[in-house]
């Protein structure tokens, strides 16, 4: 149709005709060329092979998802889809040129068929059956035939057990592929497996398993009727229908010679037949491929090229417009135009297509190809995300993309979820192929590589797993022979032995591919730690003198070294030196454990004195004699903290200056707890429940309660004495952080517990509760909350610092954010509208009610009341005043229990 310069050639014939090998010799004949072809795996193998034979350097690759285009590229090699139009090269050549037919990609075949041009040469090659719509629509066309190298034969019909070497076995769906793989390693010992969707990388790590004899069994789909050559002696199709992207329909013989041809290479005869559900040929269709007569094709596939961007109507007129030849017919439409229809409909779209240029961007932007396959909705939303980016910043955003691409790159899962991955990163590889979408495009190329990569490795290493049984045979020659093994470990813990995974190395044990049989299992673990037996050593090396912020503790007592479990803590003699317990494989040797050994009891030796210096100084202080050190002791024993109720005694029994050297050491006398103050803060708490768990004997440690919180639920079935070990008391349904406590302790001393008081805005913010939950609080350390109703006045009465009625407290940690100070309640009732109906608000009236004694974690104590200094300044309430007879000289008043002067008082009448 169109009038150019140079010879153009048609060459036509069967499969097994070396078209494409002479294509290649023509184009290396001139100083500059371009081959399109029909698959990705097929330009990079045409790629690699005229790579070998002139070099990287004059060599380039162009393909939706891969570019590598050096700077003095002579030899372009492309898929059809992505060949580069206008660089006006000597020779040109397109590959499968029958497929002007195929219903998904003609137009595009169809376009290279009528434009496409060398200066000097140009080339179309494939089936006979084109030559009369070529010679009907290319002028000055001559025509070249090439007839088979070898005979193609009929075998008929044969069992998958009865499939002779060398062969290999079609389906046209992925689950009919598997099931044809499994069934070939039960009964062949593994089949290598092709699919149109895997990458070249894990497609040619496939193919070499079959090539190199690992496998004698190849099952594929329709791809490898696609030029990939193939060392194959026998075709059997299991299928003979197969899914076109709109219906199942049944394979024409045309189709089934182009498959059935890859059997036969060069001048080894070929055969083909069929297995599995497939039924028998009919015998005209054997007829015709065996002898290569098939139905011409009558019309190409076409659709307009010379678009108009003025606007996106006139861009989808353009793209709609009829052919006006008898061999050609309009394309249906097509993924990008149907993308193109839908979001130039769409408001926030259409509102931005201003100009020529925001038409062109929305064109570009809807070829992207939908490699995830999720749905036409989902696709187009990817679609106009990315028209957001570049209509609005030029360049889709680096965080963005990094963020899509970190979702894709994990290695982990079954063959299905990494396929549908590899799928996935193809939409970014494209993106990252146009230069103009990325402010670093080279950078991303080479990001979304790295991950096709990593994920092509990781599928092919699934497919062999699961289809092969190769990794067995390999170790057990290996090990037989006595040879060394190396093994390879990535940053993933990943362990391969003659580049065959065999597990994982987690710290320094060894952990067999979990996949394994039993009866691989044995093969692997000895495999595995004959190779790893450097690798303990360099690791250990590296372990002992890693940093302490590298190591660390869990919550039940494991030893981490970052993510890997390298030990754990066991009871020592001493609750504050616990032993040990590495987890290293015996096979490691007794130098590798040690080494571990020694180091996690540095690190845990220095963790103990730097968050327990507190108990340690308590504890080395030889100053301490007498009662004083005996606390110590008891306090030292126990963590830091325990109930007063414990060491009731102990405490009476010290004197100021016994006590004045324990307040030295940060002892804190409370009236329910002894405790450190800085044994109270989060680090310390966690390590001391791990410390007395272990001391416990537990064989679940109970976890620290989140920081920062001044109440928290009661835990079932905690352990006794987990509250105090937390730093905690159990009162009622929730447990109260001790130090808070003491607070409150503090405010209910002023108070009269005999007569009743109520909750002041000071206790209901320190504890962070409401009054109801406050009561149930109250009832937990052994007072009576009696529930009333009255009206509400409102008034607010201004509350100064709680720390103001206790100037004599111990020192104390921070209070947690508690609510604001509600409002007070005064007893006198302010008038009210006569028309309002008078509001009511809820009162507890507190009183003290002991009651029979409790474990030690939840035992109750009576507060006896002090004396009021004078700091309830302003409220409606005074505390009772007590007139006593002077105690008897032999028994004194211990100044530091809240109950000994109302005791006294009782004792006395």
């Amino acid at each position: 149709m169109n009038h150019h310069q140079g010879r153009i050639v048609a060459v036509l014939g069967p499969t097994n005709t070396g078209k494409t090998h002479y294509a290649i010799e023509r184009m290396l004949g001139y100083k500059s060329g371009v081959i399109g072809l029909p698959l990705r795996l097929l330009a990079r193998e045409v790629y690699d092979k005229i790579v070998t034979l002139r070099g990287p350097s004059v060599v380039a690759l162009v393909t939706g998802e891969e570019r590598i285009i050096p700077a003095r590229a002579q030899y372009w090699v492309a898929t059809v889809e992505a060949m580069p139009m206008g660089l006006g090269p000597d020779f040109l050549a397109v590959d499968e040129i029958q497929l002007c037919a195929d219903p998904e990609r003609g137009h595009v075949f169809t376009d290279r068929l009528l434009h496409a041009r060398g200066t000097h040469e140009t080339l179309f090659m494939g089936s006979n059956t084109m030559r009369g719509a070529i010679n009907a629509l290319v002028s000055n066309v001559s025509f070249m035939h090439r007839e088979r190298f070898s005979q193609l034969s009929y075998t008929g019909p044969r069992k998958v057990s009865r499939m002779p070497a060398r062969s290999a076995i079609v389906g046209f769906s992925v689950d009919n592929v598997y099931a044809m793989a499994e069934l070939l390693r039960r009964q062949k010992g593994g089949a290598a497996v092709v699919l149109g969707a895997l990458s070249p990388r894990t497609r040619n790590a496939q193919v070499e398993l079959y090539q190199n004899g690992d496998v004698d069994h190849l099952v594929a789909t329709d791809a490898i009727g696609m030029g990939l050559n193939l060392d194959i002696d026998h075709v059997a199709f299991s299928s003979l229908t197969k899914f076109d992207g709109r219906r199942m329909r049944g394979l024409a013989p045309n189709e089934l010679a182009q498959i059935a041809g890859r059997a036969g290479r060069y001048m080894q005869p070929g055969s083909f037949g069929v297995t599995g559900e497939a039924g028998a040929l009919l015998p005209e269709v054997i007829e015709a491929i065996e002898n290569h007569r098939f139905t011409p094709i009558k019309k190409l596939l076409w659709r307009n090229s010379r678009l108009e961007f003025g606007t996106a109507q006139a861009l989808i007129k353009s793209l709609e417009q009829g052919a006006d030849n008898d061999w050609l017919i309009r394309a249906r439409e097509a993924n990008d135009l149907g993308a193109l229809k839908t979001l130039s409909e769409t408001p926030d779209i259409a509102d931005r297509l201003t100009s020529g240029r925001d038409v062109r961007l929305l064109w570009d932007i809807c070829q992207v190809p939908d490699f995830r396959n999720i749905s036409a909705g989902e696709h187009a939303g990817l679609l106009t995300k990315l028209f957001g980016f570049l209509h609005a910043n030029g360049h889709v955003p680096d965080d963005w993309l990094a963020t899509q691409i970190r979702r894709i790159d994990r290695q982990d899962g079954d063959i299905d979820t990494l396929s549908k991955r590899l799928a996935f990163i193809r939409t970014w590889t494209y993106v990252a192929q146009r230069k103009t979408w990325l402010e670093d495009a080279i950078h991303w190329q080479g990001q979304t590589r790295a991950v096709e990569d990593r994920l092509s490795d990781a599928l092919h290493a699934r497919l062999t797993q699961r289809f092969v049984d190769r990794r067995t045979s390999v170790l057990l020659r290996r090990l037989k022979l006595k040879e060394s093994l190396v093994a390879k470990v990535n940053d993933k813990g990943e362990v391969e032995v003659e580049g065959q995974f065999v597990g994982k190395l987690s710290g320094f044990r060894f952990q067999q591919d979990s996949n394994a049989t039993p009866e691989e299992a044995k093969t692997l673990r000895a495999a595995g730690m004959a190779a790893l037996k450097p690798e303990f050593n360099l690791r250990s090396d590296r372990f002992y003198n890693a940093p302490d912020t590298e190591i660390d503790f869990t919550e039940q007592g494991g030893l981490m070294w970052g993510e890997h479990a390298v030990g754990k803590l066991v009871k020592g003699a001493d609750p504050l030196s616990p032993g040990i317990e590495v987890f290293v494989d015996d096979e490691a040797g007794v130098d590798v454990t040690e080494k571990v050994r020694r180091r996690l009891g540095h690190f845990i030796e220095r963790k103990i004195a730097a968050l327990f210096e507190a108990l340690i100084g308590l504890r080395d202080d030889e100053s301490l004699s007498g009662m004083a050190r005996g606390l110590a002791f008891r306090i030292v024993e126990e963590f830091g903290v325990l109930p007063r109720s414990a060491v009731a005694q102990e405490v009476k029994d010290l004197d100021q200056e016994a006590r004045g050297l324990l307040r030295k050491h940060g002892v804190r006398f409370g009236q329910y707890t002894i405790f450190q103050q800085l044994m109270l803060k989060p680090a310390p708490t966690r390590l001391r429940l791990v410390l007395w768990s272990l001391a416990q004997g537990l064989d679940e440690f109970p976890e620290a309660p989140p920081p920062g919180l001044v109440t928290v639920p009661a835990v079932a079935g905690a352990p006794e004495g987990y509250y105090e070990k937390s730093g905690y008391r159990l009162a009622g349904s929730r447990a109260i952080r001790i130090d808070m406590l003491e607070r409150l302790a503090d405010m209910t001393r002023t108070q009269d517990s005999r007569a009743g008081f109520e909750a002041t805005p000071d206790m209901l913010s320190i504890t962070g509760m409401t009054l109801e939950q406050f009561a149930d609080l109250m009832g937990g350390l052994g007072y009576k909350g009696e529930r009333g109703e009255r009206k509400k006045v409102k008034a607010v009465v201004v509350v100064e610092d709680p720390k103001a009625d206790a100037p004599e407290a111990e020192a104390e940690a921070e209070p947690a954010p508690a609510p604001e100070p509600t409002e007070a309640k005064p007893e006198a009732e302010a008038e009210e509208p006569e028309a309002a109906e008078p509001e009511v608000e809820v009162f507890y009236t507190f009183t003290w009610a002991p009651v029979k004694k409790k474990p030690d974690h939840t035992r109750r104590e009576r507060p006896k009341g002090k004396p009021n200094r004078g700091k309830d300044k302003g409220k409606d309430r005074s505390p009772q005043k007590t007139t006593a007879k002077p105690p008897k000289k032999d028994k004194p008043i211990d100044p530091d229990n809240p109950f000994a002067a109302l005791m006294a008082l009782k004792e006395k009448g």
